[in-house]
């Protein structure tokens, strides 16, 4: 593959050129960086590569637009070196180049006097023609990915309760609509495999859809693994006293017993109020809320508290 460079970079045209400005930017390219001028120059070579790679695709209605719908990433995901070379003829190539259509070894290193010379440039002329061939035999084998990837981004609720959504997914055929079940107490980063909803190869086999689950924030729950964390404040003399407090959680509010001289930050802990169906807990931070500004009566109040040695 051509890396992350895009293919309408390599040959320096724009996304909107004509088939014959591709083709003639492409002809520009292939004769400056062609093994024949650039003896034993391996940068050339694999230039070379890169732009008939890129000329596979662009002078290809079709692979042509599928390019365009998904990128560079998109497009490579979806069409494996094999497919990226089928029906793209390396004898009509070199012709096109002015080098004829015979003996690939002539067109694309020369021939050169001299047997070890000759026999040297033989075998680098093979390495580039088996590659390729590899790129033409997708005919005879099964692409090597039909797979297709997905990120599915989803409320917070709904990866806690689990959902049914259906999603629109861009396929090499073209765009298909596929009903995804979430289990519950799916976390982001997961992901779901459905069978046989990728991309479909020559001989009718199917690839697998693969979803990454991206889980939305919630404004009261926080996530850490299987637990849940709320957070809830309390006064001073809550914490001193202690209290009941009532706190939020998958299944409703519940009613919590704040013990007398808890710390700010403390964790009270409700056993299996997590993440359903996970062996998850749920915990409630303690905030104390110290008041900034006091009354005349209230610092008063503290300070025959503080006369108390409170």
């Amino acid at each position: 593959m051509a890396g992350k460079q895009d293919y309408y970079e390599l040959l320096g045209v724009s996304k909107t050129a004509s088939e014959d400005e591709i083709k003639k930017a492409y002809r520009k390219l292939a004769l400056k960086y062609h093994p024949d001028r650039n003896p034993g120059n391996k940068e050339a070579e694999e230039k070379f590569k890169l732009i008939n790679e890129a000329y596979a695709v662009l002078s290809d209605p079709e692979k042509r637009k599928q390019f365009d719908a998904f990128g560079m990433g998109g497009f490579q995901q979806r069409y494996s070196e094999e497919d990226i070379f089928r029906g793209f003829n390396v004898g009509d190539l070199f012709k096109d180049l002015g080098f004829g259509g015979g003996d690939i070894f002539s067109m694309i290193f020369g021939r050169q006097a001299g047997r070890g010379a000759r026999q040297q440039r033989r075998q680098q002329a093979w390495d580039f023609n088996d590659y390729i061939t590899r790129q033409q035999q997708g005919a005879q084998t099964a692409a090597q990915d039909l797979d297709l990837h997905y990120e599915l981004e989803i409320p917070f609720m709904d990866a806690i309760r689990g959902a049914e959504k259906r999603i629109s997914l861009a396929t090499a055929t073209g765009t298909e609509e596929v009903n995804v079940k979430i289990p519950k107490g799916i976390a982001s980063g997961k992901k779901l495999r459905l069978k046989g909803k990728g991309n479909e190869g020559r001989s009718g086999q199917r690839g697998d859809l693969y979803i990454t689950m991206k889980v939305g924030e919630h404004p009261v729950f926080k996530r850490t693994g299987n637990d849940l964390y709320v957070t809830r404040e309390i006064k001073v003399t809550d914490a001193l006293l202690g209290t009941v407090v009532e706190v939020p959680s998958i299944d409703g509010p519940k009613r919590v017993t704040i013990p007398p001289g808890v710390k700010s930050h403390s964790r009270v802990r409700l056993k299996g109020l997590g993440v359903p169906d996970q062996s998850g807990d749920e915990y409630v931070e303690v905030i104390i809320d110290i008041p900034k500004r006091l009354t005349d009566r209230q610092k008063a109040l503290l300070e025959e508290l503080r006369k108390e040695g409170l």
